[in-house]
Formats: C-alpha cells, structure tokens, sequence
C-alpha cells in the first residue's frame, strides 16, 4: 500500500514542501530511503523502527520503501523521523491516509516514541500558509515558537501514539495558542550611557549611528571607553518592530540558537566575534549552509573590538554584505541567501603599542610598524564605515563621580524620533528601514543641498581625495544629524559635522 505525508526542507531561510511517500512491497523485510537523504536521514531507519514498536504499533514485515520527494533535493537532519513514521503508520492502514493532504509534520522521535524538538520550525511555520497547509503537527517543544506566526494552526503533540489518536479523532485535540502578549522574551538588561563619563564626541557620534544606522568605528588608546561606548549601542537603539522580531527570530531558530521556543527575539541583536574567527564563521557556510555572525546581528549591532587584529582577508568578507545588506552563499549542490542588514561598530588601538597620539604614554612604534599595523583594513573597507572618531585619553576632571551623563533612555528618544521621520519620508519604499539603507538615486530626492553645502562637500572631496561612495555616506550621515534637529533641508553645518567625522580619511 502506498502512503503520503508532507514535510519540509530548509534552504538557508526558505522552506520548500517536501513528500515523504511509503510503499509496503513485496520481499525481505527492511527499509530502504531514497531522494538524496543524509547521514541523519538514513539513520532514522533505526530510529523510526524502534520509536513504533515501543510506542505500541507493529512493524510491517515487508520491503519499506520511503522516498523523500523531490528527489533532486537534499535532506538532512532528524526533522524527517515524525513524518516518516507517520507515512508508515497510514502505508500500514493503522491512521486514516485521506486526513494526511492538507497537514505538515515536522520533528524527530526518541526510541521511546516520544517527539524531540527540532530545529527551524518557525521558518517553515511562517511559510505553511504559501506551502498550501492547513495545520502543522510538532513536537510539544516546538508547538508555540510554530505558533508565533499568525493565522496559522499548530498541534503540539507528545509521542506517537497522541499523533495516531489525533489522525483518528482530530476532534479531541485544540490547537496551540499564543497570546500576543506573550510573544516577547523577558526583557534582558543593558547597558546604559549614564556610566560613561566624558566623551562627548564620541557619544554623539554612537547617537548619530543608532539614529541612521550607519557604521562606526572607535580609534583610541588603551582604556579610552572605546568598548565601553560600542557596547551600550543596543541601548540606545529603538525596539525592533513585529516584523523584524519575526525576521531575527526565524534566523535564530534556523542557526539553533532559539533559547526560548515560543517567544520572539524582542531586542537588536549585539554579535561580538572574536579576532580569531574566520570567514566562514562570519559570514556562514558549511556543507549544508548555515547563518554566519553577520546574519545573527541582522537588525541589530556586529561588535568587532580590536578590528584591526583579524585577518586582512577575514575583513574583506564584510565588503558586499555591508554594501548589499544580504550575503549570498553559493555550494556545489545550492545556494542561499541570508539577510545581513547589520550595524557595524568597530574598535582599535592606532598602533600596535596604543599610544600613538597619546598626550600622556609616548608611542614606541616606529613608522613602519604602524603603516603594516594599518594595512590590514583597506580602503574599500574603511570607506563603508561612515563614522570614524578618534577616542582620547579622559581628562582628570571627568572622572567625577558626583557627575552625571545622560542616560541612554533620554538619547533613545531622540532616536526614535529621528528614526520616525526617516520612515515618514520612506512610506514609498518599504526595504528602506534607515538612512544608511538609501541608495544614490535617494540622495538626489532627500538629501537636496544649498549652495553653501554643496561648496563645502566639493572643497572636501578635493582635499581628502574622497571616492564616490565615501561622498555618498557623507550626505547620508548629514540627512541623519537634520533628522536629529528635526530639520528638512540639509545646511552647512550638517555637511560639516558629517565631514569631521572622516577622522581617518584626514589623517591620510
């Protein structure tokens, strides 16, 4: 007898329906999986075998034969166990096959017959209703990270034996249901501005990146601030909307990283790698492909402190993730795309010792041990960082305890306000999310400047020798600090901030 379930597959974040057919034939006993399965597939066999006879249900003595369509598609991992145990269940006639056609299944079985969580769920939730499905059925553990995604109905079920009694009698069992309310994780406590002391330039520099989400890089010596000010970014940030908590949340739950199934990833993402990782790490990959550092920071803050001690060629991955805001993965057998709509802030020493430019600690370094140290971030790279800002030593006179800074509640205000007028402006184009997210034919349309303006940009470019895309990130970070001051127009001054903080480039 011939059986059919439906599952499904991930392909970096998309989910495609995958059939999961049995054939009860003729001959010796045993199982036989078709339709490019991997090592994980091929031993559900086992697995599959054992969960059905402790969970009460005989094993046909006949040739099993689960082909997994389509069948020039890869499978992988455990999520196949339940619909394949189901599929031989139905092939067995034990569970009605004609209540299989409009139902997904999705999960791993434990030798006991119990349901395992598994990985990617919500992806796959969040495209049933394209996928033509009427319900999902999945492990307990999974039931309310499915049920995240609206319209949608979930059956969070135990073992097998429940899914056998739910095909012969769906009427006893009620959907999973999650309250709006609920969705969000608890809040998780973060840093605050009011600590730091001093850094004025700094400070403002943090709220202008928050503001337009543009790129920030911090150049100081040892014990600036320079990774004290990078870490309370997030804090300063505004909360992430219900379609990009879903967006970040999706990404999480394929990478494996969900830590609470059932709630969604209710604050921006802060990713710090450390200087040892590779490119893969950053970017992703892997024999199947899987979301590297820069897809985890999606919609939030990639933290790369000591920047210029990672490997030139690690660095140069950023490159077209930063310009394109997504990161295609290409592998012999496919490939996928991962959004990367990220943050970038970055911190270094200006010399290998740290006190080059240090009023107080001379530097030790001759020339040339700074030039080798500096080498290793290009200039194509350090033309997409939009804000360069040269952290100094804190005066005596800051280290007041009594003194008091603004807190990142008061900041996050203004940046909710400068964001909102940003948006306003970007009703007509819905992938625009921030300033830093305009392309050049925006630019002409909202970044118009006055004669005096556009003089002083012209008078800059010939100077620094700026490139085209340094030029356009100026006119970005100058239509952020007018958002700021609630400003149309871009005037002079706005052009002139945004040209101070090429540090870098007028250090050349």
């Amino acid at each position: 007898m011939l059986a059919r379930v439906w599952s499904a597959s991930l392909v970096g974040l998309d989910a495609l329906k995958v059939g999961v057919e049995v054939d009860l034939a003729g001959g010796l006993p045993g199982v036989v999986i078709v339709g490019l399965p991997d090592a994980a597939v091929q031993e559900s066999r086992e697995r599959v075998k054992a969960a059905l006879k402790n969970a009460g249900f005989s094993f046909p003595l006949r040739k099993v034969v689960v082909s997994l369509t389509p069948a020039d598609l890869r499978k992988e991992g455990p999520i196949f166990d339940l619909p394949i145990s189901i599929a031989i269940l139905a092939a067995d006639g034990k569970v009605p096959a004609i209540a299989l056609n409009d139902l997904l299944f999705l999960g791993e079985v434990s030798l006991d017959g119990s349901l395992r969580p598994v990985a990617g769920v919500l992806p796959i939730a969040a495209a049933a209703q394209k996928l033509g499905i009427r319900a999902l059925v999945v492990p307990q553990d999974n039931a309310r990270e499915a049920a995240v995604v609206p319209q949608l109905t979930v059956y969070g079920l135990e073992n097998l034996q429940q899914v056998a009694e739910f095909l012969n009698h769906p009427n006893r069992y009620q959907p999973t249901l999650t309250d709006p309310q609920s969705l969000s994780a608890a809040p998780v406590e973060t840093l605050d501005l009011r600590d730091v002391k001093g850094q004025a330039q700094a400070r403002r520099a943090l709220e202008i990146a928050a503001a337009g989400g543009h790129n920030l890089i911090f150049v100081g010596p040892p014990g600036s601030g320079k990774t004290m000010l990078a870490r309370r970014l997030p804090s300063i940030l505004p909360p992430l909307q219900f379609q990009e908590a879903l967006d970040v949340t999706q990404i999480y739950s394929v990478a494996g990283l969900l830590k609470e199934k059932g709630t969604l990833v209710n604050t921006r993402p802060f990713r710090s790698p450390h200087h040892s990782a590779s490119g893969p790490s950053l970017v992703g990959g892997g024999s199947y492909p899987k979301p590297g550092e820069i897809s985890l920071a999606h919609r939030g803050v990639l933290f790369m402190d000591e920047l210029t001690e990672f490997k030139r060629d690690v660095l140069e991955f950023l490159r077209q993730p930063l310009e394109d805001g997504y990161v295609n993965i290409t592998r012999t057998r496919q490939s996928v795309v991962f959004p990367a709509q990220f943050t970038l802030v970055a911190s270094t020493n200006p010399c290998p010792c740290g006190f080059y430019g240090d009023g107080v600690q001379p530097c030790s370094c001759s020339p040339r041990h700074r030039e080798t140290y500096w080498s290793r971030l290009s200039g194509p790279l350090m033309d997409r960082i939009d804000l360069q800002v040269v952290v100094s030593r804190i005066k005596p006179e800051e280290i007041n305890p009594d003194q008091t800074s603004e807190d990142s509640a008061t900041v996050r205000q203004r940046v909710q306000q400068a964001r909102q007028w940003a948006q306003n402006r970007f009703k007509q184009e819905a992938r625009l999310q921030c300033n830093a997210d305009m392309q050049s034919r925006h630019l002409k349309q909202w970044c118009p400047l006055n004669e005096g303006s556009r003089s002083l940009l012209e008078r800059a470019v010939g100077k620094l020798g700026l490139s085209a895309r340094a030029t356009d990130r100026i006119l970005k970070v100058g239509r952020t600090i007018a958002d700021l001051e609630g400003q149309e127009q871009l005037d002079t001054h706005h052009i002139a901030e945004a040209i101070q903080y090429r540090t870098l480039d007028r250090m050349a």
